[in-house]
């Protein structure tokens, strides 16, 4: 058997196996433990190892709207590089994710920021976002405990859905967290941010499902805020590729400041 032969045999090996794993999870009883697998399942399918790719951002508030085109990359849950691409005014701009520590470069001060903590629930890019999300986003699984809340049939699709409550210790801001994900495929389609007191303050829902780099994923992202509905902010990809060749080296200051 040639080495393309092998290839090709051994991702259509994993492919069935992976089905079978899904086929598996869908037929046993669901546990808070399965729960948390299925949630980190989809994390992982829609992270990657690593990924690159592109996007635009559509930031809406009552008194200002832009859009942003930007170039992502990512690697683990631990480390990320925003870098807006255009309007012109913009271009340069870029933020670095790497660990628990947020940076910010400005092209036109040619200056580099490191965010304190104190300003880490700030607004990312005047989006709905904060420096805090996207930091913190990636670590549900490990700051939650998992609820199986419903299972079955919303609007013709079978779906589960999942309350996640913090752990005593987290350092997390949200005082719930509610998840729904269809069952066949495993693909969010919303997911619900509570305060401390149980009051909705926004929700983030996904659409446009297609197959970017061999994988099924949501190209369109929402966030909606409760208190300001008229508001939105709205990410979509256009290119992505998971499972690229890069390192931790890649995710530096240099990196951030480079101007391509």
């Amino acid at each position: 058997m040639d080495r393309v032969s092998r290839s090709r045999l051994l991702r259509v090996s994993l492919t069935t196996a992976a089905a079978l794993l899904l086929s598996a999870a869908a037929a046993a009883p669901l546990t808070a433990q399965t729960a948390r697998e299925i949630i980190d399942k989809v994390d992982r399918m829609m992270r990657g190892e690593s990924s690159h790719g592109r996007m635009t951002v559509d930031i809406t508030t009552e008194h200002w709207s832009r859009s942003l085109d930007m170039e992502v990359w990512s690697l683990g849950a631990e480390h990320s590089l925003v870098r807006v691409e255009s309007p012109a005014r913009e271009a340069g701009t870029a933020t670095l994710f790497a660990g628990d520590e947020v940076w910010n470069y400005l092209p036109r001060v040619d200056r580099t920021i490191k965010v304190p903590p104190a300003l880490m629930m700030g607004s990312w890019m005047g989006s709905h976002l904060t420096n805090d999300d996207i930091v913190k986003e990636s670590r549900i699984v490990d700051d939650y405990d998992f609820e199986i809340s419903f299972e079955g049939e919303v609007d013709g699709v079978e779906v589960y859905e999942f309350t996640m409550t913090p752990r005593p210790e987290a350092p997390v801001v949200w005082g719930r967290v509610e998840e729904q994900v269809r069952k066949h495929d495993l693909m969010p389609t919303w997911v619900r941010y509570y305060d401390d007191e149980g009051t909705l303050v926004r929700t983030m829902t996904f659409s446009d499902y297609k197959m970017m780099s061999g994988r099924l994923v949501p190209a369109v992202f929402h966030i909606i805020p409760a208190d300001k509905p008229e508001e939105k902010t709205s990410m979509t990809y256009h290119e992505l590729e998971f499972d690229i060749d890069l390192d931790e080296s890649f995710f530096s200051l240099r990196t951030l400041r480079a101007r391509r």
